[in-house]
């Protein structure tokens, strides 16, 4: 078996594992370098399972053992291209202890450099490609995020509104921002933002969206995650970081690429909307502007 024939059985067969196995199947799925390159007890300790779960998940899709999924992704890993001094060097920092506020200043910013890069891995920038055109297409497009993903949507809908009038943001005073969701119907599509501990109102407006016939794009953190299981186009983020709090600097990166893919498909209209967003900006001084006066041009 392949490790993208198992990975496509796991994701599969996700919802039907009972809870422990579930929990096993994710740590799988979102850590293929380590399920290559740690021991089965050290993965079943970082996944919040028995070392005995990883053995049952193994059996479950077939494996004599865990052994055999460990050696296939060790397989897959070795065929891969080299790693970079960049990835070696992010290997030896996520291992060293933290050591004062250089070393964890450090340690975070590695591992961004190494995130920045999945993305633009060749299954990254199809996801981006397919997530834009779905976006470009929509009659409508409502952005969602919250606590953490926030600003994210929010960030995401501030570059729509420069492009044209085409984006609703989920948000509202008094709890009123959800209302907008009462329009969304076939045509629209719903940009959800959530990672883990995924905000229970975004899956269900999500769930909502979807059952009035708009279509899904999902920025979230696994194939497996709640928004993925419903979502038509899927971009992944990884949140893995040596802070307390999980990164969200990837999404970040991905909706400023998602608003520019869209720029691009829209073209002149695009143009023509960002003439009048400068307009505006001018006549209303927004801006600040630079003290010396422009030289007029020579004839």
């Amino acid at each position: 078996m392949e490790q993208g024939i198992l990975r496509e059985r796991l994701v599969a067969d996700f919802e039907a594992l009972p809870k422990q196995l579930r929990q096993a199947a994710r740590y799988v799925l979102d850590h293929p370098r380590d399920v290559a390159l740690l021991s089965m007890r050290k993965q079943a300790r970082e996944a919040g399972v028995q070392p005995a779960t990883m053995t049952r998940l193994a059996k479950r899709i077939g494996f004599e053992g865990y052994d055999a999924i460990r050696d296939l992704y060790a397989t897959a890993l070795r065929e891969a291209e080299p790693q970079t001094f960049t990835d070696k060097a992010g290997a030896q920092v996520r291992r060293q202890k933290m050591d004062g506020d250089r070393a964890l200043a450090q340690a975070m910013l590695q591992r961004l450099s190494l995130q920045m890069a999945e993305l633009s891995s060749p299954e990254g920038l199809e996801r981006l490609e397919r997530a834009a055109l779905t976006l470009s297409s929509a009659r409508r497009i409502y952005c969602v995020g919250m606590r953490s993903s926030h600003a994210i949507a929010w960030q995401f809908h501030y570059i729509l509104t420069m492009l044209g009038d085409r984006s609703v943001l989920v948000d509202g005073p008094g709890g009123t921002g959800t209302d907008a969701m009462g329009r969304i119907a076939a045509g629209d599509v719903l940009l959800a933002v959530s990672v883990a501990p995924y905000t229970k109102a975004t899956v269900e407006l999500a769930r909502l969206a979807a059952a009035r016939g708009a279509v899904i794009v999902a920025v979230t953190d696994s194939e497996v995650s709640p928004l993925a299981r419903i979502a038509c186009d899927v971009v992944l983020v990884p949140t893995d970081t040596a802070s307390f709090m999980h990164t969200m600097a990837p999404a970040f990166a991905v909706s400023e690429i998602l608003g520019t893919l869209i720029a691009g498909h829209l073209g002149e209209g695009a143009l023509a909307s960002l003439r009048r967003f400068d307009a505006q900006a001018e006549e209303l001084g927004i801006h600040l502007q630079s003290s010396r006066k422009r030289k007029p041009a020579k004839s």
